[in-house]
């Protein structure tokens, strides 16, 4: 061997020796932040502590740019041995915030979604049942004792279930998971006397739990009877967000509808073009592949579960026909040369943005790292 492999080899080997430390380290860590979650679940304390996240991510940065390393660099590092350290500690049990409850009824508890929250509730020693269809002639029986009912079914099922909820205790609370809330907020208060709120959980059934995700809340009534189910959920790592329906369903229609409906849009034209997916991969800067992904995540997700969310609401079409209006107005400033208003309008409209649009181009970079990182093709 040569002079040059000799030294080469002496250097790997004392880099794999500080990277077994490093993992070695990592372990005693991981056993750290496991007794945490475990000290924090016992005083019924939220698992994931922003505040705490944010002050230690600045001292570390601090601490690596004073050593010549890159803050980028070390705050990478730090969230991603937080996530793992959130999901270590997600996976004991967690307080139950209202010992006194005497069941919770999940309506759809064996569903994608409703199947999460059954795993939690009974994580935190509540009593739990579910609800499916083929249950409907003992539901009598499974709701009579119910301090908690929650609807997580199906968009197109939720009224017609909710219409079948009309004799609970006084006492029990009255919960949705709906996508749209101001139908079936409508409907529960109809149907029911007791503690009433709309809930949407802003996360998709691959979720490991609920730490750093939002729940929106909509009031119905009773808060104060509520409100333990509310901080039940921030225990468990949720953030919740309070709104009125109206807002909410105004929202989603661009929040959610309109995206959904634009992805569905673009990933119908792409097929109807015969585009070659695996040339746009292969030819794909980070960001676009980051878009082709976000497209193919949809189209590899139940149909029904997206026709339910844009079909829900007629008000839905009215957005997404002004969104095709403005489409086109582009479409026509392109069309005639006119650079000058395209430009105009690319100033307006970065002006309304604020603030928000370095702060989106920050998170973007370290989202593009990671997409580029994970790269298969």
């Amino acid at each position: 061997m040569s002079n040059f492999d000799d030294n080469l080899k002496v250097l790997r080997d004392e880099i794999d020796d500080i990277d077994s430390k490093l993992v070695k380290l990592l372990v005693k860590r991981l056993a750290v932040t496991t007794k945490v979650g475990e000290l924090k679940s016992a005083e019924g304390m939220p698992i994931f502590a922003p505040d705490r996240e944010a002050a230690l991510i600045q001292q570390r940065r601090q601490q690596a740019e004073e050593a010549g390393l890159s803050g980028d660099l070390i705050e990478d590092i730090l969230r991603r041995l937080m996530r793992d350290s959130y999901i270590s500690q997600d996976a004991s049990g967690y307080q139950c915030i209202n010992p006194n409850c005497n069941k919770v009824v999940i309506v759809g508890g064996k569903g994608q979604l409703g199947s999460i929250f059954v795993d939690l509730f009974q994580r935190s020693s509540y009593q739990v049942a579910v609800i499916e269809q083929e249950d409907w002639p003992q539901s009598k029986a499974i709701l009579a004792d119910a301090s908690v009912v929650i609807v997580a079914v199906p968009i197109r099922l939720t009224s017609k279930v909710i219409h079948e909820l009309n004799n609970l205790p006084d006492d029990c609370i009255l919960a949705d998971f709906t996508s749209i809330k101001e139908t079936p907020l409508f409907e529960m208060m109809k149907a029911h006397q007791g503690p009433v709120v709309g809930l949407h959980p802003m996360f998709g059934p691959d979720v490991t739990g609920l730490i750093k995700q939002t729940i929106i809340v909509c009031d119905g009534r009773d808060k104060a009877k509520y409100e333990w189910l509310l901080q039940q959920f921030r225990v468990w790592g949720a953030k919740t967000y309070q709104v009125s329906a109206h807002e909410h369903d105004q929202a989603m229609s661009m929040v959610q509808v309109m995206r959904h409906f634009s992805t569905i849009a673009y990933g119908y034209h792409l097929m109807s073009e015969g585009a070659d997916i695996e040339n746009l991969v292969n030819m794909s800067s980070p960001i676009y592949r980051l878009e082709l992904i976000m497209v193919g995540r949809l189209f590899a997700q139940d149909p029904i579960l997206y026709s339910d969310i844009i079909f829900s609401n007629p008000d839905n079409i009215t957005m997404m026909k002004r969104f095709a209006y403005r489409f086109l107005e582009l479409l026509e400033e392109v069309e005639v040369g006119d650079k000058e208003a395209f430009v105009s309008m690319f100033k307006q409209v970065s002006h309304w943005f604020g603030d928000y649009a370095d702060d989106f181009l920050a998170e973007s970079k370290a989202m593009l790292l990671k997409a580029n990182e994970l790269k298969k093709h």
